[in-house]
């Protein structure tokens, strides 16, 4: 089921809500507040947060995702993403994706890379479906669960800025 959702760049104050979403999502390992709100504050950092058409300034967040990528490096990373769970197989993760990846592009990147839990499935057959091909495993990446790392990357068509 494909649902309509809102996207807007992220900005510093949306680390509250951004929070909630994240230690909801990733309990044992989530990033801290001042780790996000690092990444928020970069202008080598593009940050996404999504939320259904008509909802409110203090509604909790449907999903966020962010990208790191210095205008015309080469390489670029997807930090992190996270989809609520009434949001979850509508469309939102791929829309995020397929969003940022547009947005590394335009910055110049070439390559685009992502970790992914090793016993998370249904991402890595979603960043699969997108063209993602895993190149590594990080060995006991996610702490403290011990979970390895996959590690991906998709190779971007040239045409971004310079």
């Amino acid at each position: 089921m494909i649902e309509q959702f809102v996207l807007r760049v992220a900005t510093p104050d949306d680390v509250d809500a951004i929070m909630q979403l994240e230690t909801a999502t990733f309990e044992n390992d989530a990033w801290s507040r001042a780790m996000m709100l690092g990444d928020l504050s970069q202008t080598y950092c593009h940050y996404l947060v999504a939320t259904r058409p008509g909802d409110g300034p203090t509604t909790a967040l449907s999903g966020y995702a962010g990208l790191m990528s210095a205008r015309g490096a080469v390489d670029a990373d997807i930090q992190t993403i996270a989809v609520a769970p009434d949001a979850r197989r509508r469309g939102l993760a791929r829309l995020m994706m397929t969003t940022l990846i547009a947005e590394a592009v335009s910055r110049g990147a070439r390559r685009l890379f992502l970790e992914v839990r090793a016993d998370n499935p249904g991402a890595q057959t979603l960043y699969e479906n997108l063209g993602f091909l895993p190149i590594g495993v990080r060995r006991g990446y996610y702490q403290p669960d011990d979970v390895d790392a996959v590690v991906m990357r998709l190779d971007l068509p040239a045409g971004g800025a310079a």
